[in-house]
């Protein structure tokens, strides 16, 4: 058969810019001699299109080296997703919500002529309910965080390291390993808990992590941008950032692609097999960048040696669910708030809602649902339904629907270690990964939850990527 390429593209099912094909899939390297008629070279293979991924292949391009992506989801931003609704054609953003307003975001956004804006929050009634019961906590006003931010950001001037990574001094120090809630009982900290149980969703029992995953997620900058102003986009569409990345990348972006094998330690390349709507592929790279969570699961094809299976084996995750329910029966300018009656600081009970809250669009709320561990997305959508029931009952909302007009799992979320091990040097062996076995590694996992503060981590990281 005679086939364009866009009539190739269509029969196998993937659309332009998911899988490697005609010159650009085959072309070597710089410098290196040709693959195969199905290898694909490159000077680095990226292995996921998150945050970290996306932001390292179209810099990497610009500093002059060829790159292949591939991205397990059919389309690039990890995170950031953002729905758009039939009826009125508003995009919502569920994912990444905003970023921070600093010269490095600024300038990533420029690059795809994307405008962005002051990000606004709050507006409407908030109500707080004890989601166990249902029942609205009568009286309950959350405590004016002014003083104890200003207290909490002292705390955080004592450790600046913590915006850049995860470089921390040799001993660790005692207050970074401290359970948080042991942390803010020991500084009087208690008023500035409920903003950063707003800002830290997705950290799962927050009152237990140790002090540094927390200070890392709710750090200087935030602080910085609470006072100045984060930054949204002005089409209310943050995925655009990545839809135009995609565009950009073309076909060196392999979309509903998994990783099958590596073979990172011998001869000129690393050799990376990949499974793509079009058949399996071999991509042959100088350096690998891994970008998505390193746990023990999602690298079952990779040919990891003793300390990468012991480092990567120690991790473990949170779980953070976001989606927007239709015609719930909650007012569009009220959101219910979850806080603990009996908990300390009213932290929500996990597994459970953080909050039902205005989408901005007539009929929509957005919807936030976290957990210490990870769980399906049914056992989800179960108890969200099951919280609703519960307000209703309660009387302090008029009805209960729960009809999901979109829902997504962001899980796994945030990878920590136990105290013990962050104090025997855990993250000290973490940085001697990067460019073992030719492979380096960015994304939340390497720094926090923060696609702002990762792209800073990958714009140091990339030196060390090119000058291998």
């Amino acid at each position: 058969m005679n086939l364009s390429r866009k009539e190739m593209l269509r029969l196998i099912g993937t659309g332009a810019g998911a899988v490697a094909l005609g010159s650009a899939a085959t072309s070597p390297a710089a410098g290196s001699e040709r693959g195969g008629p199905r290898d694909i070279v490159r000077d680095v293979v990226v292995i996921g299109g998150g945050a970290a991924g996306t932001y390292a292949a179209i810099r990497l391009r610009e500093l002059g080296q060829s790159v292949v992506v591939v991205e397990r989801d059919g389309r690039l931003g990890g995170h950031t997703q953002t729905y758009t609704d039939p009826a009125s054609g508003s995009t919502l953003d569920i994912g990444v919500v905003v970023w921070h307003d600093q010269p490095l975001v600024r300038k990533w956004f420029e690059r795809f002529d994307i405008p962005l804006r002051k990000a606004s929050f709050g507006g409407g009634v908030t109500r707080y309910a004890d989601y166990r019961t249902g029942r609205e906590v009568q009286g309950y006003v959350p405590p004016n965080p002014g003083a104890a931010l200003a207290l909490y950001g002292e705390q955080l001037a004592r450790f600046p390291y913590l915006e850049y990574g995860f470089d921390l001094p040799d001993p660790v120090p005692a207050d970074l390993l401290l359970p948080f809630g042991d942390f803010v009982r020991r500084y009087g900290l208690d008023d500035v808990v409920p903003s950063v149980v707003q800002f830290g969703q997705g950290l799962g029992d927050l009152l237990r992590q140790p002090t540094l995953y927390v200070m890392k997620n709710f750090g200087s900058d935030i602080l910085r941008n609470l006072q100045t102003g984060f930054l949204s986009t002005e089409r209310r569409n943050n995925s655009e950032l990545y839809q135009k990345a995609l565009a950009e990348l073309g076909d060196d972006v392999l979309l509903n692609s998994r990783v099958v094998s590596t073979e990172r330690d011998g001869g000129r390349y690393a050799s990376v097999r990949v499974d793509t709507p079009a058949g399996r592929r071999t991509i042959r790279a100088q350096k690998v960048l891994v970008t998505i969570p390193p746990l023990l699961g999602n690298l079952g094809g990779f040919d990891l040696d003793g300390l990468e299976r012991q480092l990567f084996g120690q991790f473990r995750h949170s779980a953070y669910y976001t989606g927007i329910l239709r015609d719930s029966g909650i007012p569009d300018d009220v959101s219910v708030r979850n806080i603990g009656l009996d908990t300390p600081y009213h932290v929500p009970q996990l597994p459970g809602v953080y909050v039902i809250s205005p989408a901005g669009v007539p009929g929509l709320h957005n919807i936030k649902f976290g957990s210490p561990t990870a769980l399906s997305d049914r056992a989800v959508q179960d108890e969200i339904r099951a919280s609703m029931r519960r307000l209703r009952d309660a009387g302090t909302i008029p009805t209960a629907r729960t009809d999901f007009a979109t829902f997504a799992s962001h899980t796994p979320f945030e990878l920590t270690v136990p105290a013990a091990a962050v104090r025997a040097g855990f993250y000290r062996r973490l940085a001697t990964l990067q460019g073992r076995n030719r492979t380096f590694y960015s994304g939340a996992a390497f720094h926090t939850h923060d696609s702002s503060l990762i792209w800073q981590f990958t714009e140091t990281l990339l030196p060390r990527v090119v000058a291998s």
